[in-house]
């Protein structure tokens, strides 16, 4: 696949056939992710991957906990698509990650001056894993894979850390489901051209 081509076919994605997806394809997903731009020049990335039902329902209580409370519940927004996407989305914050055939956990090791205000440059690691997170979907989108996302809420990423024994002072940005998606329903995106985008040494 084209490099754009796979840009333009990375899409968030819910729901999963079923049909299984090699170890091997994981890993190349995962050498993807590991050739990021790394701040500190260490990649002091890790991941732990869930395929198992047992170690999906183990290391998914802390989503699972929060479906069932906030799930249910409409989150109203004012424009048309995203409300589509919320709708679609909440009930399924569990089952998009449990019915994937595997889930990957990203792992970056920074400190808690991550959360303080003031210096911008502390957002560093996070950039970084960022980058990780966007080659490794790219990479599910080149082979053909779809991928849901979930950023933790609130102490979710710890409660999350614990279960799966990371270490202390690793964090859990985001968990990523990967499987063969079944064509539900794609979201309409508010698509914008580079022009509409770009200003030319001054905002205005």
């Amino acid at each position: 696949m084209e490099f754009i081509e796979a840009v333009r076919n990375r899409r968030t994605v819910r729901t999963f056939t079923g049909e299984p997806v090699p170890e091997e394809v994981i890993m190349k997903m995962l050498e993807a992710g590991l050739l990021a731009p790394t701040n500190d020049h260490m990649r002091n990335w890790e991941f732990v991957l869930l395929h198992t039902a047992e170690e999906k329902e183990t290391g998914l209580q802390a989503v699972k906990a929060w479906t069932l409370e906030h799930g249910g519940r409409r989150h109203e927004v004012p424009d048309a698509a995203a409300q589509v996407m919320y709708d679609h989305a909440l009930p399924r914050q569990y089952t998009m990650l449990y019915d994937a055939d595997w889930v990957i956990l990203p792992f970056f090791k920074c400190s808690d001056q991550i959360f303080r205000e003031g210096i911008l440059n502390r957002l560093n690691p996070f950039a970084s894993i960022w980058c990780v997170i966007e080659n490794i979907l790219l990479a599910a989108a080149d082979a053909g894979l779809g991928c849901s996302l979930r950023i933790p809420v609130g102490d979710e990423w710890q409660k999350t850390a614990a279960l799966v024994k990371a270490p202390e002072g690793w964090i859990l940005p985001c968990y990523i489901g990967v499987g063969v998606p079944d064509g539900q329903l794609q979201e309409t995106q508010h698509m914008r051209s580079a022009a509409e985008k770009a200003h030319r040494g001054t905002w205005q």
